[in-house]
């Protein structure tokens, strides 16, 4: 039986068996406004992650991105460029499920400011759609995926 190590949402890693992965698609916004990013608060850890999630069956990309940014936040978006991709291998604890999963990242203007209340966020694992100072951010900051979205921060920030 082949084993694939997978990060899993509630911290740590897990073993699994490679035909329990299912494929799933995903993509995050770096969603930046000046000198502040748009982030999440993941209610498990405590710690930021940028919205976005996994794009659905005959779903285009953008459409997903725009989708799961009102979903988590409230927010409208404009998609911009490309800026970054990442393969991971997920275990989503609560569920039992895992992931062999593309991660699709993009620069993106937000259109509009006003956030979601808490009862119209439709993600059960984020809350609090906070601006937090990009400067300000540091690794353990973030739930997952911290080291690339300040890469990517760094890109934006030196175009």
């Amino acid at each position: 039986m082949n084993l694939i190590t997978c990060n899993a949402f509630l911290g740590g890693t897990k073993q699994l068996a490679r035909d329990r992965l299912q494929f799933r698609p995903a993509v995050y916004g770096l969603i930046i406004d000046q000198d502040r990013i748009m982030l999440v608060n993941t209610i498990v850890s405590n710690r930021y992650s940028l919205p976005g999630g996994g794009v659905e069956i005959g779903e285009l990309v953008e459409d997903a991105l725009k989708r799961e940014v009102r979903e988590e936040t409230g927010l409208e978006i404009e998609v911009g460029r490309f800026a970054g991709f990442k393969e991971d291998f997920f275990y989503y604890d609560p569920a039992d499920l895992a992931f062999h999963s593309f991660l699709f990242y993009y620069y993106c203007r937000p259109l509009t400011f006003q956030f979601a209340v808490k009862e119209e966020i439709d993600d059960y694992s984020v809350d609090q759609p906070q601006w937090v100072e990009m400067k300000s951010l540091k690794l353990e900051d973030f739930h997952d995926h911290g080291e690339l979205t300040l890469q990517l921060l760094k890109a934006w920030n030196q175009s």
